[in-house]
C-alpha cells in the first residue's frame, strides 16, 4: 500500500473512530424553543477579515484562550462569576458583559461568527450545541463534554452545520505530537499491543464528602447559570471556581481533565476507535466527589492496517492520583517521565514515551529517526489554527488538529471510562457497544450504591468504620444516565442529527 496523506488519514480515522448512531434530530435551543432548521454558516471571510467572537467562561482557561484570539474582535464576554472573571472583563473593555450565556446569545449571537466555550465541563455541550445550531464556529475547552452522548452530539452537529471546530487540547497542534505520529506511522516502533499512561492530577480536592455548610450566594455569582443543566444544589465555595473538576455533576476528575491531552497521540496515531471492553477501579468511590486515584483499562480490537504500521488488538491502561506505571525496562539513562504525565507505547521493535501535551517524545532505544513528514505542519497556535479554519469555506476547509470529527470520538472513549469507574462495584469487565453507546453485559438485577459519607474514627485506640451509602439503584438504568444525561427542567438535551 502507498503512504496516505495526513488529510486522508484524518478523514478515514474520523469516520472509523466515530461509529456514530443515527437518531432523530430535534431543533430546539436550551430552553426548548425552536430554532431555524437551516441556520446556514455565513460566507467565508478573507484571511485578513476579523471574526466577531463571543466567549463563555472566561475566568480560567478561557482567559488564556482569549489572549490567543486577540487578532479578532472580542465582542461579548460571559461568566457566571464576575469576581473571578474581573481581570478578563477589564482586559476587553469594549466587549459586552453577561452572566448568563442564554442572554448573551439572545442579544449578540446573530452578530457573531464564532464562540469560545471554556465553562465548567458540564455546560460545554449545551452552550456549544446552541452555537452550532445557529451556524457558529466553536472552540470548546477539554474535556469536550461530560458524557459520551454529548460528545457524539457535538460531532454530528458540527458535521451537519459545516462549522469549524476545535477542542482545547492544544498539544494536538504541537511539533512533539507531529514527531510522535510520524514515528508511529513510519513503523519505527512496530506493532503496539500495550499502552500505559498516567497524569499527576488531581491537583484539586477529590474523594471528599458533599459540603453541608450553608453559604450565601455571592452577589457577583449567577449560581443558577453555573448549575445549568445539572441537578440543582445549594451554593458552596467548594464547587467553583477551579474545583468543579472534582465533582461528578460538574467534572470528570483527572481522567476527563487530562486524558484528552495525554491520550491524543495514541488515539489518533493508532486509530484506536471504540473499545470493546473496559474495567475501572479507584480509591473509595463516593456518590458526589470523584476519587483521589484511578486505574482504567480499555481493550481495543484489531483495526485495519496502515501502510507501514499493523494495528493488532491492544490494551490501554490509565493511572492517576499519584499512581504511575513501571518504568520501561530499557529506559535510557538520563531520561525521565514528564512529571505531569506520559503515554508509553510498547512496540514490537521499540518503546516510545510521549509527554503531556505531546511533548518531548523519545524512543527507549536512544534512536532519533529522521522520517517523512506525514502531518500538516501547524506554525501558529492551536487557537489561531481554529481561526484560520473559521475563515475557510466549508467545501475545502482543512480541518484543525482537534476537529470534533476527531476529538468527539476521543472524548467519547475517555468519558466512557469515567462511567466504568462509577460502575466498578459490579466487579466485572464491562462490554461496550460503541455504535449503540451502551454497556451490554450488566446483569438485569444488579444495583449500584456509593459512599455518601465516610465516618472513620479511632475510638479508644480501635478503628471504627461507619460509612453511609446512597440508596441502591438499578445498575442498567444508572449506566444509561452515565452515558446520556438527564437535564434538569428548563434545559433541553438535543437529539443527535441524522447525518
Amino acid at each position: 500500500m502507498s503512504d496516505i496523506s495526513r488529510r486522508e488519514f484524518l478523514k478515514k480515522s474520523g469516520m472509523a473512530a466515530a461509529a456514530l448512531t443515527v437518531l432523530p434530530n430535534a431543533l430546539l435551543d436550551a430552553s426548548g424553543k425552536p430554532v431555524p432548521a437551516a441556520a446556514p454558516v455565513k460566507a467565508p471571510k478573507a484571511s485578513t477579515d476579523k471574526l466577531n467572537i463571543l466567549a463563555v467562561g472566561i475566568g480560567g482557561r478561557g482567559s488564556g484562550d482569549l489572549r490567543e484570539m486577540e487578532t479578532e474582535n472580542i465582542i461579548g464576554l460571559c461568566d457566571v462569576d464576575w469576581k473571578y472573571a474581573a481581570p478578563v472583563f477589564d482586559r476587553y473593555p469594549k466587549a459586552k458583559r453577561f452572566n448568563d450565556y442564554r442572554k448573551m446569545f439572545d442579544k449578540m449571537l446573530d452578530k457573531a461568527d464564532a464562540v469560545l466555550v471554556a465553562t465548567a465541563d458540564h455546560t460545554h455541550s449545551i452552550i456549544a450545541a446552541d452555537a452550532i445550531a445557529a451556524g457558529k464556529h466553536v472552540y470548546v475547552e477539554k474535556p469536550l463534554t461530560l458524557y459520551a452522548y454529548e460528545s457524539r452530539l457535538l460531532a454530528k452537529m458540527a458535521k451537519k452545520y459545516g462549522v469549524a471546530t476545535q477542542m482545547g487540547n492544544q498539544g494536538a497542534s504541537s511539533a512533539g505530537t507531529r514527531k510522535a505520529l510520524n514515528w508511529l506511522w513510519n513503523g519505527e516502533i512496530g506493532e503496539v499491543r500495550k499502552i500505559e499512561a498516567f497524569t499527576n492530577r488531581p491537583i484539586w480536592p477529590q474523594g471528599i464528602p458533599t459540603p453541608t455548610e450553608k453559604m450565601a450566594i455571592p452577589k457577583t455569582m449567577n449560581w443558577d447559570s453555573f448549575i445549568g443543566p445539572a441537578r440543582y444544589r445549594d451554593y458552596n465555595a467548594a464547587y467553583t471556581p477551579w474545583n468543579f473538576r472534582g465533582w461528578w455533576d460538574f467534572g470528570s476528575g483527572a481522567l476527563g481533565d487530562m486524558a484528552n491531552h495525554i491520550l491524543q497521540v495514541a488515539y489518533l496515531g493508532l486509530n484506536l476507535g471504540s473499545p470493546t471492553e473496559v474495567l475501572g477501579s479507584s480509591t473509595m468511590l463516593m456518590s458526589d466527589s470523584c476519587p483521589t486515584a484511578e486505574k482504567i483499562t480499555y481493550r481495543f480490537p484489531a483495526r485495519d492496517n496502515m501502510p507501514r504500521l499493523a494495528l493488532p488488538a491492544c490494551e490501554l491502561t490509565w493511572y492517576d492520583g499519584g499512581i504511575q506505571p513501571s518504568l520501561p525496562l530499557n529506559m535510557p539513562e538520563g531520561k525521565h517521565f514528564d512529571p505531569n504525565g506520559v503515554c508509553i507505547f510498547y512496540g514490537s521493535k521499540d518503546t516510545m514515551v510521549v509527554g503531556t501535551y505531546g511533548s518531548d517524545p523519545f524512543l527507549c532505544s536512544g534512536r532519533e529517526p529522521v522520517v517523512p513528514e506525514r502531518c500538516r505542519v501547524i506554525e501558529t497556535s492551536h487557537q489561531q489554527d481554529w481561526i484560520r479554519a473559521c475563515k475557510e469555506d466549508k467545501s475545502n476547509r482543512v480541518i484543525t488538529a482537534s476537529d470534533f470529527s476527531l476529538s468527539g470520538p476521543l472524548n467519547e472513549m475517555i468519558v466512557m471510562g469515567v462511567a466504568a469507574v462509577r460502575l466498578q462495584s459490579l466487579g466485572q469487565w464491562l462490554k461496550w457497544d460503541g455504535e449503540a453507546m451502551r454497556f451490554t453485559n450488566i446483569p438485569a438485577d444488579a444495583t449500584i450504591s456509593d459512599v455518601v459519607v465516610d465516618k472513620f474514627n479511632i475510638v479508644d485506640g480501635h478503628p471504627t468504620f461507619d460509612r453511609e451509602y446512597s440508596e441502591p439503584v438499578n445498575a442498567r438504568d444508572y449506566a444509561e444516565r452515565l452515558i446520556k444525561p438527564v437535564y434538569r427542567d428548563g434545559w433541553t438535551l438535543r437529539e443527535i442529527p441524522n447525518v
